[in-house]
């Protein structure tokens, strides 16, 4: 399967690509394949190289046993075979699985990212957000594990205390006014 022949960027787009490149991580990426690897049982070359990943998880095949290892039956059929469009469309079922799993639109991907090869450190990003809502299901996770929430409530009493308190960000600060102070010089015209 060729991947998509685009021409080359040029400007601002060419900049903007560059950063985006910049923020992949090799070491995270192997990680994630490994994780991968471990949760479908499948072994295959878990090699953190930008190359590799997107030879691994193009079809988007792996994603989507990922998926139903992680929530049995997320995607109902995974497509095989070289067309494009099946391609692409497991890759999709991913990203919405993942989204009904609990992981949020800034933690997924669009399929481009992945199938054009685009931006594979938000493939990566998202498969340690998966990684962390599993560790938070009582799975094997990937990364840190995620916060639980800490409510807290207070008395009626300890609230009134605390607003009694004046604390330095209202502004007081022993008397200090900002009179006197000058930024720059004035402007002359």
């Amino acid at each position: 399967m060729n991947s998509v022949v685009r021409a080359q960027k040029s400007g601002l787009a060419h900049d903007t690509w560059e950063k985006i490149q910049s923020k992949y991580d090799v070491a995270q990426a192997h990680q994630a394949l490994e994780w991968v690897s471990e949760m479908i049982g499948e072994q295959f070359d878990t090699n953190g190289e930008p190359d590799n990943v997107y030879d691994q998880l193009k079809d988007g095949r792996k994603l989507c046993q990922l998926i139903n290892t992680i929530s049995p039956n997320s995607i109902s059929k995974i497509n095989t075979g070289e067309n494009s469009f099946k391609l692409m469309e497991n890759i999709s079922r991913f990203a919405q699985a993942a989204k009904a799993y609990g992981l949020s639109d800034a933690e997924t991907f669009q399929t481009v990212d992945l199938y054009e090869k685009m931006n594979l450190h938000q493939v990566v990003l998202c498969l340690f957000a998966l990684g962390r809502k599993a560790q938070k299901q009582g799975l094997r996770g990937l990364g840190p594990k995620e916060s639980d929430k800490n409510e807290r409530t207070f008395s009626a009493e300890t609230i009134n205390q605390g607003n009694t308190v004046i604390s330095t960000q209202y502004g007081y600060n022993k008397g200090a006014t900002q009179s006197g102070m000058i930024f720059g010089n004035t402007r002359h015209m």
